[in-house]
């Protein structure tokens, strides 16, 4: 594996690794040339199970012996990946935080499936994701999901991408187990599950809404659980499109839990 020392932020090479903790940037960046940013080992491990193929590695000159074993786990796996080494204060200055896990991985994003293939797949649990654009979120909401043993994630076009830096290390690299995809159409997407048999289960606080203990008692067998955005919830379209409206009840006068935290209360009732 070609090991290279870097000692110059104006090194071509590093270009996928600069200004990590700027999200406008990066999401402009990683999407138009088809990467994503993994960081530590452990989500590194994750992402390699998956089959994901690293472009290249970067870490400082004090891990490269803790590293020895996923660099050599790399070179088994895909021969001849870069990994940049450099002083820790240089690989500080291109990524724009301290990079206490290790090591950052720059990866091909891999090209998601249509609804209809993951769907086709006998799924029977699905999450679908409303305009969340928190990627602390995201991510806690795949870490639930793969915990809890839902079965996919669908995302709407206006959420978060799972796949960027915060959202991977949030979820554990579960962003890679779990098969996701986007929903072209929204809220009709919501249609064409239930014309495959699914029956949409809107978390919403609203008149006609039943409890989660008490929907959980009589749960269908093919359910798609929905989930809206951090501020107004799910929109009045979405809710039309629903077969049945579920609210968790709530203590001490608050109304809501946070979405992540909901998530897991109503995929473990659910299970």
């Amino acid at each position: 594996m070609p090991v290279a020392l870097i000692f110059d932020l104006s090194d071509p090479r590093l270009g996928d690794y600069f200004r990590l903790t700027d999200v406008a940037l990066r999401t402009s960046f990683e999407s138009e040339h088809g990467l994503y940013i993994a960081e530590s080992a452990k989500v590194l491990r994750r992402a390699l199970a998956a089959g994901h193929r690293p472009r290249s590695l970067l870490m400082s000159l004090e891990w490269r012996e803790r590293m020895s074993d996923l660099i050599d786990e790399v070179e088994a796996s895909f021969p001849g990946t870069p990994v940049f080494i450099g002083e820790v204060a240089l690989v500080e200055e291109i990524a724009g935080f301290h990079v206490h896990r290790g090591v950052l991985a720059s990866m091909h994003r891999p090209v998601l499936p249509s609804v209809d293939s993951l769907i086709a797949e006998g799924r029977q649990r699905l999450v679908v994701l409303d305009g969340i654009v928190d990627h602390t979120n995201i991510g806690a909401i795949f870490r639930s999901v793969a915990g809890l043993g839902a079965d996919a994630v669908l995302l709407s076009g206006q959420c978060a991408d799972p796949l960027y830096r915060r959202s991977v290390r949030v979820s554990m690299g579960a962003v890679f187990q779990i098969p996701w995809t986007r929903l072209p159409q929204w809220p009709s997407d919501l249609g064409e599950l239930k014309a495959r048999g699914f029956t949409i289960a809107a978390m919403a606080l609203t008149a006609e809404a039943v409890t989660l203990e008490e929907f959980s008692r009589g749960a269908p067998e093919r359910l798609a659980i929905v989930l809206g955005s951090e501020g107004d919830g799910l929109s009045q379209d979405s809710l039309a499109q629903a077969d049945v409206i579920v609210r968790i009840p709530m203590a001490h006068g608050l109304d809501s839990l946070n979405v992540a935290a909901a998530s897991a209360v109503a995929m473990w009732a659910l299970r």
